[in-house]
């Protein structure tokens, strides 16, 4: 096994130190002693900054022990107590500032690291909530899909066939979204990566879903962020992914995008399914990668997201993001 520079650096340093110590105790000649404290100085540096605290702290009390006495020697044959104390307490500054760089030096490269491992433990998080809000999307939709072909596969081969085919398309955009996951961990290591979805794509996501619905103003995309560009599609997946667990009988969902102010405002509206839908509210209490966990997301953007139910029994989901000039830094 190879050993690291670093590992030598606190026995070096605690050996020129009993040295130096022993030096002064034998009052070599005060030259010796001063060339060993210019080499102290810059040891001492390198151990609190690179050293284990349990080595590093016998070999920097060594260290500053040396550096503090090596005078006294001169000054004890005809000076007083006080003059001793004063001339050691002298050079014991510049010994701690050697030590206070190098812990400023550790202490910096810790949050360092520390802000490395939080970038990636938040890249694990959105690299999962992105699982949660592109791949369950399509799942849900050949699970739907599926049940409604096996009800109609005896009465309707044609309607059967037309629903395999769906879950064709949802299963390759299925692939689609993990190649991106995949994409985007190759990005964690250097690699180039696969642009995120954004409203550019809201066409062809409704156009998938079964009885939707869109309504798109080109003028109220302008000036929105990438950030809430992204931010906006992930709420039409996740709404219209709910209207598929939570109301499968909506004959309606209408998708709108217009102009709201100086922003832009995304409205997914779903007809009243045959069941309840209690179990979507009840979903939107939670917390988790539902869409109340879109909430952070959206006021991260700038934005403010809103769901509730309308009158007839429906669900409305709405997002509303700022202009580029207005969105919260």
């Amino acid at each position: 096994m190879t050993l690291k520079p670093s590992a030598l650096y606190a026995p070096v340093l605690a050996g020129a130190g009993l040295v130096s110590l022993i030096g002064s105790a034998l009052s070599v000649p005060s030259t010796w002693s001063l060339a060993g404290t210019a080499v102290l100085l810059p040891l001492l540096a390198l151990v609190a900054r690179w050293s284990p605290v349990r080595s590093g702290s016998l070999a920097g009390a060594l260290g500053v022990a040396a550096v503090a006495l090596w005078p006294v020697p001169l000054v004890w044959a005809d000076g007083s107590w006080l003059e001793v104390c004063g001339a050691a307490a002298f050079w014991a500054v510049p010994a701690c500032a050697a030590l206070g760089a190098g812990g400023y030096l550790r202490r910096q490269a810790g949050r360092l690291r520390q802000a490395v491992r939080d970038a990636r433990r938040d890249q694990q998080l959105e690299l999962a909530r992105d699982l949660h809000d592109f791949v369950a999307h399509d799942v849900s939709a050949i699970v739907v899909q599926a049940q409604a072909a096996r009800f109609v596969a005896a009465q309707d081969p044609g309607q059967a066939v037309r629903a395999l085919e769906r879950i064709e398309a949802a299963g390759l955009s299925a692939l689609e979204s993990m190649d991106r996951t995949v994409h985007a961990l190759r990005e964690a290591a250097g690699r180039p990566t696969a642009p995120v979805p954004g409203l550019a794509q809201l066409p062809e996501l409704v156009e998938r879903f079964e009885g939707g619905e869109l309504e798109s103003d080109p003028a109220a995309l302008a000036g929105l962020t990438r950030e809430a560009d992204t931010t906006a599609y992930r709420v039409a997946v996740e709404a219209l992914t709910n209207v598929r667990r939570h109301a499968p009988g909506a004959a309606v969902v209408r998708v709108a995008v217009r102009r709201a102010g100086a922003g832009m405002e995304l409205s997914v509206v779903n007809s009243a399914a045959p069941r309840s839908t209690g179990g979507l509210l009840g979903r939107l209490r939670q917390g988790g990668t539902g869409l109340a966990g879109l909430r952070g997301r959206v006021e991260a953007a700038g934005g403010t997201l809103r769901a509730g139910a309308v009158p007839g029994g429906g669900w409305r989901v709405c997002a509303v993001f700022p202009a580029q000039g207005d969105a919260v830094g």
